[in-house]
């Protein structure tokens, strides 16, 4: 008597591993401009781009503190003006929560003046709004890879200060001779802010701004408070 035939034994096919989410391995960034064409501007620059994704749109400094912990993105683009808010400020306040957030400054403001503020103040690059996309785009994988990034005139300048060598092109009598809160105060000066106002947007005393006020006074050279009213109005004109 022949023995029964064995079954073959059929394995059950593997499930399918799922497919990684495209969203989760582009890189989050969150963008944080007041003016709502820019940040149009920015959605444009990323929106074919693979590897890119915003994640958030902020336009003033309260909402880019919430979104930042709301989305942990990988990159943060911030302006340096935003209405009655300070971007260097807002660059301080993100970085002291956590100094490893990458910060890229995209602004209008010169470099000359600004960008080795922002990389002290705790950004990993600077760049002008200027720029055409290929540069911005360049600049943000440049700083989502862990470089600094900063235009090839600011880092002459830098490398100039830091080496104690003079740069014939930097202006160093004017206002870069100014610290942050100085430059503030001087900015809304020549925008025509009162100092009562000026202490109200900056959290400060009356008091202080007036130190800061004659502080200004003794850096450029002013002999009384209406000459540096006149400098401060020609400065904001010539830096708009």
């Amino acid at each position: 008597m022949s023995s029964p035939r064995r079954r073959p034994q059929v394995k059950a096919a593997s499930p399918p591993e799922p497919r990684k989410s495209s969203r989760a391995s582009k890189s989050r960034i969150l963008v944080v401009d007041d003016h709502p064409l820019m940040r149009l501007a920015v959605r444009e620059i990323l929106r074919d781009q693979s590897d890119l994704l915003i994640c958030g749109e902020a336009s003033d400094a309260v909402s880019a503190l919430r979104l930042v912990k709301e989305t942990q993105p990988h990159l943060i683009i911030l302006d340096l003006s935003l209405g009655q808010d300070f971007g260097l400020e807002l660059i301080k306040q993100i970085t002291k929560s956590d100094a490893s957030w990458r910060i890229l400054v995209l602004s209008i403001y010169d470099e000359s003046l600004y960008a080795e503020r922002a990389l002290r103040a705790g950004a990993r690059g600077y760049l002008n709004k200027r720029e055409p996309p290929e540069i911005i785009l360049a600049a943000i994988r440049s700083v989502l890879t862990g470089k600094i990034y900063l235009p090839p005139d600011a880092v002459d300048q830098v490398l100039h200060r830091l080496s104690g060598v003079k740069d014939p092109g930097a202006e160093l009598a004017g206002a870069e001779q100014l610290s942050d809160r100085e430059l503030q105060t001087f900015e809304l000066l020549g925008m025509g802010i009162a100092s009562r106002e000026i202490a109200r947007r900056l959290h400060l005393s009356l008091k202080t701004v007036e130190v800061y006020r004659e502080r200004i006074k003794h850096k450029l050279g002013l002999k009384g408070s209406a000459e540096l009213m006149r400098r401060a109005v020609e400065w904001v004109l010539s830096h708009s």
